[in-house]
């Protein structure tokens, strides 16, 4: 539990006070059947109408004092309920920013979104709730029964029959309904992804003419989350017609009881109405606890899927015993493997080869040969599952992935921009860049004319980018990666959407740069990479080939294939 009181901490005052304010408000309501009584009893029996009205007056500022305790304690229960929701999703957000992509790979999207989202709202509901009510029913259920006993020992005993019932139906449906809505959150999860997914793919769905299957699909998902929602709903729904038959049968006997005993001269009127509002309370309260105790087990249930990503470990974890020191090569790689989580075979293979500062490396092979795979690597988005990666002769998972990343600049496959202005996007690069370094970063990445076309650096930038073309999209991202000015820049397939004579200007001017980086450029064009120092063929997750462009056309099938393939057979020729 203590892992959980550090995201109330500034909060404390304030889950002190919301149920301290609603107990106030509870012992005011206690009170109000005992001067009901003194009403009947004295004032209406006794014909006083001063006592009447001095009774009317107290009960309206009894209503007042808990009227003013309530919303106070609302406001002090919501602040603490937001608070710790607030700070419980900062912290989820930032753990998941930790985790490799071997870890996102594992949890998925549509999930890490349920769990920060609708399940961390089911959490603030249910603590506000817990906060207000928690105590409160408790202590009027037995201050009623407590206060019955006062009037009554012997009509009283139905107080104490009743509560244990009321509790064995309340509890038994707490954990008959437990699992089931921790089943209703990860058929949401299904839901969800599916979403996501259609809507990502909606036009490659309607290229192919996939929206029958794919509404079908969604429909069966959907009717899974319906199915055990109206299960858990009408397990659920027991609870308050059950709460309500045994209550109002402990009525019927008290008022018979009562009726009795008042005959008898044991009891007077007006005690006999206190003790029936008495159990009607204890009717209310117990209810409430039903409800609350239903929305407290979907609370726990959210908060545990939710924990249980906290729980994982980050996934990039710095060694302290790897080897460390500087290195003549910028990048290498030594018999260098991974395997995907869960997958039958390593997607890359004992890759090994050298790059020095200032080299052009290309990087060219089939789809699926592990291209991606490989660049991926040099960041530690993944992690080497054999082998080593080292950079300026310092093993990867030696580095804080924050001053790894601080050496690399990475332009990946989808151009991503975000919505702002121009200026915003390619200040992620380096926040402290001047106006002059982002025109010159624009102008290297053949963007210079896009950002003046738009109307400068503080043109508005759509979300995705959509008020952007493919090949803009691209130019900006690589103008975003060459502001950092990096050690390392790795051009992911980032030009495929560019034409012949732009992609060809980007390679001379990334020769031109004045700080000498290691550029690693992944393409399937042939005519991308016959331009770089080393290029480096990839089939099926090996490299089986390295060499300069005229190397590899004369000794390697595969990088020959690929070459013929994009240009005629006779300019294929050394």
């Amino acid at each position: 539990m203590k892992k959980y009181l550090i995201y109330l901490r500034g909060y404390a005052l304030q889950s002190v006070l919301g149920p301290l304010f609603k107990l106030t408000e509870a012992l005011f309501e206690l009170f109000v059947p005992l001067v009901v009584a003194g009403m009947i009893d004295t004032g209406i029996n006794g014909a006083n109408q001063g006592y009447i009205v001095k009774m009317c007056l107290l009960l309206v500022g009894l209503g007042l004092a808990g009227l003013l305790c309530s919303v106070t304690a609302q406001y002090f229960a919501a602040r603490a309920a937001v608070g710790f929701a607030s700070g419980f999703r900062r912290a989820l957000f930032g753990h998941i920013q930790s985790f490799d992509y071997t870890a996102l790979d594992r949890l998925g999207v549509s999930t890490l979104i349920t769990r920060m989202t609708s399940d961390l709202n089911q959490v603030q509901t249910g603590l506000n709730l817990a906060l207000r009510l928690l105590l409160r029913s408790p202590f009027v259920v037995f201050g009623a029964m407590i206060m019955a006993f006062t009037i009554d020992t012997k009509a009283a005993l139905w107080f104490a029959l009743v509560i244990p019932a009321l509790s064995v139906v309340v509890f038994g449906i707490m954990l008959l309904t437990m699992p089931m809505y921790r089943r209703v959150q990860e058929k949401l999860d299904g839901v969800l992804g599916a979403s996501r997914e259609n809507l990502i793919g909606v036009r490659v769905l309607r290229a192919f003419g996939r929206e029958e299957s794919e509404e079908q699909a969604f429909r069966q998902k959907n009717d899974e989350l319906n199915r055990i929602q109206r299960l858990v709903g009408r397990v659920s729904a027991l609870m308050n017609p059950i709460t309500y038959v045994i209550i109002n049968l402990a009525i019927v006997l008290l008022i018979r009881q009562g009726a009795l005993r008042v005959q008898a001269g044991a009891l007077t009127q007006g005690q006999v109405v206190a003790l029936y509002n008495y159990m009607s309370q204890i009717l209310v309260e117990l209810v409430k606890l039903a409800n609350l105790i239903i929305t407290i087990t979907r609370s726990v249930a959210c908060l545990k899927r939710a924990q249980a990503v906290m729980d994982m470990p980050a996934g990039e974890e710095v060694l302290k015993d790897a080897p460390k020191g500087d290195s003549a090569y910028r990048v290498e790689f030594k018999n260098a493997s991974l395997r995907y989580a869960e997958a039958g075979r390593e997607a890359l293979e004992d890759v090994s080869f050298q790059a020095r500062p200032g080299e052009v490396i290309g990087i060219i092979g089939g789809t699926g040969s592990g291209k991606s795979t490989l660049i991926n690597l040099i960041p530690r988005f993944y992690t080497a599952t054999q082998g080593q990666v080292l950079i300026n002769g310092t093993d990867v998972r030696c580095l804080e992935p924050q001053s790894l990343r601080g050496l690399i600049g990475i332009v990946p496959q989808k151009a991503v921009l975000f919505g702002g202005t121009l200026r915003d996007n390619l200040l992620w690069g380096n926040p402290d860049a001047t106006d002059e370094e982002l025109w010159e970063a624009a102008r290297l990445a053949q963007a210079s004319e896009v950002v003046s076309a738009k109307g400068g650096l503080d043109a508005q930038v759509e979300q995705a980018g959509r008020n952007f073309s493919g090949g803009q999209r691209q130019r900006l991202t690589i103008a975003r990666a060459l502001v950092r000015r990096p050690q390392i820049l790795i051009l992911d397939d980032s030009a495929s959407a560019l034409d012949f004579a732009t992609d060809a200007a980007l390679r001379k001017s990334l020769r031109e740069l004045d700080y000498d980086p290691t550029v690693f450029i992944v393409s399937q064009r042939a005519s991308t990479v016959r331009g770089a120092d080393r290029i480096l063929v990839l089939d099926d997750g090996r490299v089986c080939g390295q060499g300069t462009h005229e190397e590899l056309l004369a000794g390697n099938a595969v990088y020959r294939e690929i070459y013929n393939t994009q240009f005629r057979q006779e300019d294929a020729q050394p």
